[in-house]
């Protein structure tokens, strides 16, 4: 038997990735600025998938809770 699958079925919380629109809901944090956090070198936080960012979850919280100021 074949279960529907819908990507925003999974809570955020259980998630090992984010599209964009995802982290920023997530942390209130601007679509603009986690665009911009992703380009910077050695993001820690960024996984390519061809041509498509996503943010490691655990990474990203890791990240922000390091920082004073983004």
């Amino acid at each position: 038997m074949e279960e529907n699958f819908s990507p925003s079925a999974v809570p955020v919380p259980q998630k090992v990735t984010l599209t964009i629109r995802e982290a920023a809901e997530y942390s209130n944090i601007g679509i603009n600025k986690i665009s911009s956090m992703l380009r910077t070198p050695n993001c820690p936080f960024v996984l390519y998938v061809g041509n498509k960012k996503l943010v490691k979850r655990k990474e990203f919280e890791k990240f922000i809770s390091d920082k004073l100021v983004i």
